[in-house]
């Protein structure tokens, strides 16, 4: 049976209830911790050796659309209600409304350190310790708007330019590619600090704290975030109708991208799963 992902703004108080409860058993049953060393192992920038399936390439968005499924999963066998919500951060930009409320997600960290103090997710409760990361921090950490640097968060107009690119992917398929739908929204633009952050990537940053690290899955915004950026692909499939992942097939011989990134029919780790199965979602779930 089809089920619908919703706005995390229009979510009743129960819904709300139900969405903390269940990632908190997630997390206690220990299944969360292995979706942060997941995400951690796969997050292999272009400077590095080897395969790249979670970021800077075109596999990106369906990689993340089958980590979001799997954390679905783990939700929905805690209660069958559940979905995971998204955020619209061309919508709601503040850092005090949805979802930094004290029934969600809570607030932005301390000034001193970043900690969490507020909502379910503060380390004081006892229910959210930090056991993968990149610091020795127990607690969970967020910098809102980065104070002290202040950053925006992207707007529909940034959103529009990748949405109208008509092509998925482009070479040389990394951080660098110019031109595609992919790199465009995910956000690795030109220059260097906050001017070359940009859609999901400048989200990240906005958030702070975990969210800025290869460890972002620690702070639960991280799946809404994700769930908005899964959403805008659909949307862009809706525009450009013909268009299909991209690259068809694996690079050629002495393609410097050869065996580092994923065509449409081959297999992304650790799931087995390949671009052209994930890139229809319509029998599984739908937004509202």
């Amino acid at each position: 049976m089809v089920y619908t992902r919703k706005d995390v703004s229009t979510l009743t108080r129960s819904e709300r209830r139900r969405f903390v409860d269940a990632l908190i058993e997630v997390k206690r049953r220990g299944e969360y911790d292995e979706f942060v060393r997941m995400h951690i192992q796969y997050y292999v920038p272009d400077g590095e050796s080897g395969l790249r399936v979670a970021h800077m390439a075109p596999s990106f968005l369906p990689w993340h659309r089958r980590l979001l499924l799997e954390l679905e999963g783990a939700l929905r066998r805690v209660d069958e209600s559940v979905t995971l919500p998204y955020w619209d951060w061309t919508r709601n930009r503040s850092s005090t409304a949805v979802p930094w409320t004290e029934d969600l997600l809570g607030g932005t960290g301390r000034r001193s350190d970043r900690q969490v103090m507020t909502g379910p997710f503060a380390y004081r409760h006892g229910q959210w310790t930090i056991k993968e990361g990149v610091t020795d921090a127990e607690y969970l950490m967020r910098d809102l708007g980065r104070p002290g640097n202040p950053i925006a968060l992207p707007t529909a107009t940034d959103l529009k330019s990748a949405l109208a690119d008509p092509v998925y992917d482009t070479a040389p398929w990394n951080s660098t590619s110019a031109k595609g739908f992919r790199n465009k929204l995910e956000g690795w633009g030109q220059g260097r600090g906050a001017v070359s952050w940009r859609n999901h990537n400048r989200v990240h940053r906005w958030v702070g704290g975990h969210m800025a690290t290869g460890a972002s899955v620690n702070d639960p915004v991280f799946w809404m975030h994700h769930a908005f950026i899964d959403l805008v692909w659909s949307r862009w499939q809706l525009r450009h109708r013909n268009a299909r992942y991209l690259p068809a097939k694996p690079p050629g011989p002495g393609d410097a991208q050869r065996g580092r990134i994923v065509a449409r029919r081959e297999k992304m780790p650790p799931w087995g799963a390949t671009p052209e199965k994930l890139e229809d979602h319509s029998t599984i779930y739908r937004y509202r």
